[in-house]
């Protein structure tokens, strides 16, 4: 599964109105969690108030409850596309690096937030997001 920057801010802060949700379906979360530098840089962005928030996100890459995979050329490529493709949604780059990610390991599943983005966003622009929680 997908892990984007929202939903992995919400299950770090206590204070989120979304955290006991995220925390919630995260317990439920089976297999492998999957992301991108560029949502890492955006949760550690969005982690920046909270105390040790740089700390207990890093904790997930160290203890490896997400993998961060690299984007490649290729991918980078797509993601350019893609942000000008869904550019009136708007699409940011860590979104981007999600969408070219899910394309590239055949993933479906993305535990985030954003709703609106990912309810339009399209795998090889065909298919649909399974979006959790």
């Amino acid at each position: 599964m997908l892990l984007d920057a929202g939903a992995w801010f919400a299950i770090l802060d206590q204070d989120d109105r979304d955290h006991a949700r995220c925390v919630e379906a995260f317990a439920r979360v089976t297999g492998r969690l999957v992301s991108t530098e560029a949502v890492l840089t955006e949760t550690m962005w969005l982690v920046e108030r909270i105390r040790n928030g740089s700390a207990k996100c890093a904790e997930f890459v160290r203890l490896a409850i997400v993998t961060l995979i690299p984007i490649s050329a290729g991918s980078l490529a797509r993601a350019v596309d893609l942000m000008t493709r869904y550019r009136n949604v708007p699409m940011d780059f860590a979104d981007a690096t999600l969408v070219t990610l899910g394309e590239d390991l055949g993933l479906d599943q993305v535990f985030t937030l954003d709703r609106r983005g990912f309810g339009v966003f399209r795998l090889h622009g065909r298919r649909p997001f399974r979006i959790i929680p």
